[in-house]
């Protein structure tokens, strides 16, 4: 399996999973000609993408989606998402309930889990491939519960959301109280310290891929995320670079 990180922020998400021939994407939440334009980048055809999944409807996961009209790809999401989706062709649409498992294919065994966003049915994914290798992608999501450890754990490769370092979203003048009430809620999003204890419970120290992902431009920086993840993990002796492999993106 091989992962690309090919948009992460507020400004739009894209991840693509590559195993074999196949490349699923999860979230496609830039504009479709960016999205074409990086695939080509990194040696992946847009006709080569049997599936796109989505996390939730939120326009810097969506926003990308005429990808899957154009090149006739199914698009997955959560029965009750698709409420708010942008338009698919309706021969494009699949629908699962939150929790459920997918085998694609038999190119990939997808697990969903319900995740703690403020959307109509927002989901992570725990992907296997044929080769038993497992990527788990946790995205915005205001709390980690036991479903949601259970389903990501035992994976090689974890992405998962570092969005925001408190003390800079307190400072944030330009952020009203409410929006700040909505990011740190048990249904918003996931602090530095939060995603750190998560990885905490995740990690056994066996070389694990973790990627930190969905920074806040205005409320974190990449130094902060990845110190809080490594001094967290020390907790437990476990030495970047030598137990696992962290990067920021």
């Amino acid at each position: 399996m091989k992962v690309d990180i090919i948009a992460s922020g507020s400004s739009g998400n894209v991840i693509a999973i590559r195993s074999n021939q196949s490349t699923i994407l999860v979230d496609v939440g830039i504009a479709k000609t960016k999205i074409e334009k990086r695939l080509l980048e990194i040696g992946i055809s847009p006709t080569s993408i049997v599936a796109i999944f989505i996390t939730h409807a939120h326009k810097d996961h969506v926003q990308g989606l005429p990808l899957a009209n154009k090149y006739k790809i199914p698009v997955y999401a959560a029965e009750n998402e698709w409420k708010s989706m942008p338009k698919v062709d309706e021969e494009l649409k699949r629908t699962f309930k939150a929790g459920e498992s997918i085998n694609f294919e038999d190119k990939f065994f997808i697990e969903s889990f319900k995740t703690h966003h403020d959307a109509y049915d927002p989901v992570g994914y725990a992907i296997t491939d044929y080769n038993n290798f497992k990527c788990s992608v946790c995205l915005d999501t205001g709390h980690v519960d036991k479903d949601m450890f259970e389903k990501m754990e035992f994976s090689h490769t974890y992405i998962i959301e570092s969005n925001y370092q408190p003390s800079m979203l307190e400072k944030n003048l330009e952020y009203p109280e409410v929006t700040k009430r909505r990011i740190k809620s048990d249904n918003g999003h996931l602090s530095n310290v939060q995603t750190a204890e998560a990885l905490l419970h995740l990690i056994q120290g066996l070389g694990e891929q973790i990627y930190l992902v969905h920074l806040s431009s205005k409320n974190n920086s990449s130094s902060l995320a990845k110190t809080t993840a490594v001094k967290t993990l020390m907790k437990k002796g476990y030495k970047q670079d030598e137990h696992y492999k962290i990067e920021v993106i």
